[in-house]
Parts: structure tokens; C-alpha cells; sequence
């Protein structure tokens, strides 16, 4: 092994202990039924550091630690949706953390040539905007009643909850620290 191969190693080790930290912690920060996601930081700056392909491990390492939290009862509203679905559950969970990993690599990749800062803004833009995206449309389409009872429950219609109790706030405040940290 060269030195370049080590340090790599290393370093995605690092991230991938931080992603696990991060997540666990963040399974106790709730703004509604689901957790905020602070692990997208280490998986958009390892992501930036170590090209898409470690973007996707990482954000794979996300999902993971999101299953089990799903899983274990750690976080509510994946819980729900585990004892409804599992193996639909251990999709979702895996699918978004890998294509937010790769998709912030990809945009910081394509940008950064140009503008390094501008790069590392995109991608902590498309990171939760894949992350939540994905898992928005999974819950619409592979979970329509959990979605419906939910906005039931917070006395609202599907897209009023959708906008206000999952996007309008998880997502920007998931987005709001990606942009100042990153």
C-alpha cells in the first residue's frame, strides 16, 4: 500500500466514526416525528475530499446507522415505518443515504474545477435536498397511509404536512447547518 492509500483510509475511517457519532447524537434532536440528519457534514466534506464513489460509502454508513435507529425504536418515525414495512424501511434508508453521498461528491466534483467554494455550497445544498427528496417520495408513493395518518394526527392535509412538518422544518434547518458549517 502507498501513502495516498493510507491516508485515504485513514480518513474515511475518521469520517465514518464521525457519521456514526453524529447520527446517534442527532436521534435525540427531533423536530417532529423524524430525527435532523447532522451526519450529512462529514458525508459532503469526505464526499468533496475523497470524490463521489466515498460520498456514496459514506452516505451508506448514514443509512446503516438510520436503520438501526429505524430499527431499535431510536427514532419514532422510522420505527413506524420498520414495523410496517422492514425490508421497504431498510431501502429507503440505504438508497437516500448513498445517493445523497454520491450526488454531493458529484455536484463538489463538477463545480469546484471552477470554484471551490461554490462547489462545496452546492453540495451542501444537494445533499439534503436528495436525502429529504428521496425520502419524501418514498413515503408518498411506498407509504401513503403512514403519510396520511401522520397529517391526520397533526391535523393537517398530506402536502399542507408535507411542507410545514417534514420539509419546512427538518429539511431547512438540516439545510440551514450544512451551509454554516460547510
Amino acid at each position: 500500500m502507498n501513502h495516498k492509500n493510507i491516508q485515504r483510509m485513514t480518513g474515511l475511517a475518521l469520517f465514518t466514526a464521525i457519521i456514526v457519532v453524529l447520527q446517534l447524537v442527532s436521534t435525540f434532536v427531533r423536530f417532529g416525528p423524524f430525527s435532523i440528519t447532522l451526519a450529512l457534514i462529514p458525508i459532503i466534506v469526505g464526499a468533496a475530499v475523497y470524490g463521489p464513489g466515498s460520498g456514496a460509502y459514506l452516505g451508506g454508513v448514514f443509512g446503516v446507522v438510520t436503520l438501526a435507529a429505524s430499527a431499535f425504536g431510536w427514532d419514532l418515525g422510522g420505527n413506524v415505518l420498520w414495523n410496517a414495512q422492514p425490508l421497504l424501511t431498510a431501502l429507503i434508508c440505504l438508497v437516500k443515504g448513498i445517493a445523497a453521498g454520491a450526488a454531493a461528491g458529484a455536484v463538489y466534483r463538477a463545480l469546484a474545477r471552477k470554484n471551490v467554494t461554490g462547489g462545496a455550497l452546492a453540495a451542501a445544498v444537494v445533499s439534503p435536498v436528495v436525502n429529504t427528496g428521496l425520502f419524501l417520495l418514498a413515503l408518498y408513493t411506498l407509504f401513503p397511509d403512514v403519510l396520511a395518518a401522520w397529517a391526520s394526527d397533526a391535523g393537517a392535509d398530506v402536502a399542507t404536512y408535507i411542507l410545514t412538518g417534514l420539509v419546512g422544518v427538518n429539511f431547512l434547518v438540516e439545510l440551514a447547518v450544512n451551509l454554516v458549517i460547510n
